[in-house]
């Protein structure tokens, strides 16, 4: 049979040519400008009417960061002084705020998922909220959405919820919704696409990785799989309205994704609605004027690269809107969008001054701490913290999965007759919880993955602690061996031991720290630190090994699933700052756990199918990850593979049991599916630009900060001041990027998270979940569906609840599926459509155990 030497794919929009490095990313302008549809009217008509005051050096600093270090937080951009408006601070991370102290350090993003709970996922948020607003932050950069979890070994995984979009999606709109009632900007992020650490920019792979690139990974993802995976929960994000969405370091496509012009414009704004502001990641812009034209609203830090003095946009934006390159409609949108984001979530009422600094935890220091500048109070030391350890504390211990639970070998009692406990990761750090920048190291017990996502701990109770303080208060006998080499001692310990508490980890995190070798993403899915043998060690000499796990996500766990002698299996994850309270919590009984495995545990690496790219696939040009599994990631791919795994997706045990009995469908009477139709109105264009180029000089009384980037020109001569070999060169404008006349509307749009109908309740499904045994717990039901398409998966998540049940008692679980939960996207339409497949619903307590179905009416 002839073969081609390769096939194009066209999927819609996005085309992947299945030759490595010929995906295409086709151009989409004008970008839409922000109508402030659905509930953001109020905050749009507050931010036109503050843009129409704005002069042109204003409206740019509005959208230019000051540079890396310029300001006290990791991102500021220009204040408007005549207006009183200070500048806007933008601060990681989605577990607690960064590089602070008297602050709090919540369970990961991984974590939250484990527990299928919206309460909890919403409870974090307001916290998290609450946190920020006390120490002045405008903007908090999280929650996140991407990476989804392509990769199991992927670095950042953690940090976001699970490689299931709809369990990704509820719980990313939770968290939003819950950081914005406390009246601060969430940003979801990393916006696509963003699956390894591994070649994400290319002068960091070089030092990173010691290969040579010239440019940055592409994501080579077609149209369907985008819709109907990684755009998800950003559509769930924009729904729930929002404030900012943070686009990500490397290409899609092979166009990058800050000045991705499809995945902006078209779709991010177009299609999905978007009302808010597109931020880039921390030097993820790549040009000036094309940035701008194709949707990025703000850059951050600001300068090009860090303390380079050099920016994209500042005095450039300035040039680009006097000349008429940029049009005023396109940097009043900018504007708008930035304040608007402000409005809506209260923050003209909820800003506080800036009272944190992200280069020094002295109380005085320098304003502009990399020019040494501006000596003064720079951190109050606000402790922001409340009683947010109780709720730290419940969903660590709510998001703890009982993988095995041999003879009811779990709860213990804590009047064991010899309790030992082992592994490094059941003690404390000998450097202290914040020993190494931004947890960039695997010591003591694991709580939180490294890198940006990450922030100091006040404390971190251990497990060995906790522990050795339940065994003690009712009079037993308690040892631990922190040392996991220590083969002679550990197995002379466990001979002695009645239970043997064995604690192992794995760890992941950003590719600007090396960990043991570990460039962010992991290189294998084995256990940290010989785990392997510290539990063969521990397991081989005592007949109730208990094993508990805190990874980043899945890790292989060998025969331990069989192994007589270990009769208990926890996966803990990376609980925060009360770990050990939280996993003593279920390990003694006081909670039953309920957490469920948001990730799939295989039994080998390759079940997966797909992997890190660990090295170039381009010579030294953009490497090429081809997403052609396409939707069929995770628990998906192993149902389509048919391949069991050791624990599959939403596994999880109780210290109780559930029957499901009584499933109903209910089809409801609605509309039928209309397509948006109709136009925008015109680009709306706020104030007047004045063309006098002499009052866009630097004023004599201002002294510049060294590095600080400024929105003023150097020279009365645009050409002159761009300093650009090509600064007059046509064809550089993309054809309709200036267009601000009225443009068609999108048909799978029309509002926040694309066309309302979507949304629209098309079936009721309920079933009866009975708590069997004589203990209380909670049960998380959950509910899959089959489009029963041949491109489709197996069966895919729906709709969950965490439901607490008293023994003995009854609970109604209710799903509404809605006409996006039932569609497909088709590419040839650029809209979601319902097939004629037969569909099945599913019920049950996790992707393989689902003893209820029914066909849909």
């Amino acid at each position: 049979m002839w073969v081609a030497p390769f096939t194009l794919v066209v999927t819609g929009f996005l085309s992947i040519p299945l030759a490595v490095g010929q995906a295409t990313s086709p151009p989409h302008y004008p970008s839409p400008w922000g109508s402030g549809t659905g509930d953001w009217a109020d905050a749009y008509i507050k931010a036109r009417a503050f843009v129409q005051q704005l002069t042109l050096l204003e409206k740019v600093n509005l959208t230019t960061g000051v540079g890396w270090q310029g300001e006290g937080c990791v991102g500021q951009n220009g204040a408007i002084p005549r207006l009183g408006f200070r500048s806007l601070c933008l601060q990681d991370s989605p577990l607690g705020i960064r590089f602070t102290d008297y602050n709090s350090v919540f369970p990961a993003g991984v974590n939250v998922a484990a527990t299928f709970d919206k309460g909890l996922a919403y409870a974090r948020g307001q916290a998290l909220g609450v946190e920020n607003r006390k120490k002045g932050v405008d903007i908090t950069l999280g929650p996140v959405a991407g990476p989804l979890g392509r990769l199991p070994e992927g670095g950042r995984n953690w940090e976001g919820f699970s490689p299931d979009p709809v369990l990704t999606g509820v719980l990313l709109a939770q968290t939003i919704k819950g950081i914005q009632s406390e009246g601060v900007i969430a940003c979801a992020k990393h916006y696509i696409g963003n699956e390894q650490e591994h070649f994400r920019q290319a002068p960091e792979a070089v030092g990173v990785t010691g290969f040579k690139v010239n440019d940055s990974l592409s994501s080579n993802i077609d149209d369907v799989t985008l819709h109907e995976t990684y755009l998800w929960p950003f559509a769930d994000a924009v729904r729930a309205g929002v404030g900012s969405i943070m686009c990500s370091y490397q290409q899609v496509n092979n166009s990058y994704a800050c000045q991705n012009s499809l995945l902006i414009n078209q779709i991010l704004k177009g299609e999905l609605g978007f009302q808010g502001f597109v931020v880039s990641d921390w030097a993820a812009q790549h040009s000036g004027v094309g940035s701008a034209l194709a949707g990025l609203d703000m850059t951050m830090p600001g300068d090009a690269t860090f303390l380079s003095g050099n920016s994209y946009w500042g005095a450039n934006l300035t040039i680009a809107v006097l000349n008429g390159t940029i049009p005023q409609w396109r940097i009043d949108d900018m504007s708008v969008r930035i304040l608007a984001a402000w409005y809506f979530v209260g923050r003209d009422k909820a800003t506080i001054p800036i009272n944190l600094n992200s280069w020094t935890l002295d109380t005085y220091g320098f304003q502009h701490f990399i020019a040494s500048q501006g000596y003064a109070l720079v951190n109050q030391h606000i402790d922001v913290r409340g009683e947010h350890s109780t709720l730290i504390r419940q969903i660590g211990a709510a998001s703890t999965v009982l993988l095995k639970n041999t003879n009811n070998a779990l709860p213990l009692t804590g009047r064991e007759k010899f309790t030992a406990i082992f592994g490094s990761d059941a003690g404390d750090s000998p450097l202290g919880p914040n020993g190494c920048d931004d947890r960039g190291c695997d010591n003591g017990t694991l709580a939180s993955g490294w890198g940006s996502g990450t922030a100091n701990f006040p404390y971190l109770i251990s497990p060995a602690t906790a522990i050795q303080n339940e065994v003690v208060s009712k009079g037993g006998v308690v040892q631990a061996i922190t040392d996991d080499w220590a083969a002679k001692q550990i197995a002379a310990l466990a001979r002695q031991a009645s239970v043997s508490i064995v604690f192992v980890n794995a760890d992941a995190g950003e590719t600007y720290i090396v960990v043991d070798g570990n460039r962010g993403d992991r290189n294998n899915l084995t256990l940290w630190h010989g785990g392997d043998q510290l539990v063969q060690n521990v397991s081989s000499r005592c007949n109730n090994t208990i094993l508990v796990l805190h990874t980043v996500g899945p890790v292989l766990l060998g025969n331990y699933s069989d192994n007589p002698n270990i009769t208990a299996i926890l996966w803990a994850g990376l609980p925060g700052e009360q770990s050990g309270n939280a996993i003593a919590d279920v390990l003694y009984g006081r909670v039953n756990p309920s957490g469920r495995l948001p990730f799939t545990m295989a039994k080998a690496r390759e079940d997966y199918g797909t992997d890190i790219l660990y090295a170039p696939n381009k010579g030294s040009g953009a490497p090429q990850v081809d997403f052609t599994e396409g939707k069929f990631i995770d628990y998906r791919a192993f149902d389509s593979k048919n391949i069991t795994p050791v624990y599959e997706f939403g596994y999880g045990l109780s210290y109780t049991t559930f029957a499901y009995t009584n499933l109903k469908v209910s089809k409801l009477a609605v509309e039928a599916y209309t397509p948006t139709t109709g136009q925008t109105e015109p680009a709306p264009v706020l104030g007047q630009v004045d063309n006098n180029t002499a009052n866009y000089q630097l004023p004599a009384d201002i002294e510049p900060v060294p590095l600080y980037i400024y929105p003023y020109i150097n020279s009365t001569d645009l050409e002159e001041s761009a300093n650009y070999s090509d600064y007059a060169l046509p064809g550089f404008i993309p054809p309709n990027s200036q267009d601000g006349s009225p443009q068609p509307l999108k048909l799978a749009g029309g509002a926040p998270g694309g066309n309302a109908q979507l949304y629209d309740v098309l079936y009721q499904v309920t079933a009866t979940i009975t708590n069997t045994g004589k203990t209380p717990g909670a049960e998380v039901p959950q509910l899959y569906l089959s489009l029963g398409g041949p491109s489709d998966p197996t069966r895919v998540l729906r709709g969950f609840e965490r439901l607490s049940i008293d023994a003995g008692a009854s609970v109604s679980f209710n799903v509404d599926l809605t006409r996006r939960d039932v569609s497909n996207w088709d590419p040839s339409v650029q809209n979601w459509v319902i097939s004629s497949y037969i569909k099945t619903v599913y019920i049950g307590s996790s992707s393989l155990n689902l003893p209820l179905s029914a066909r849909l009416p």
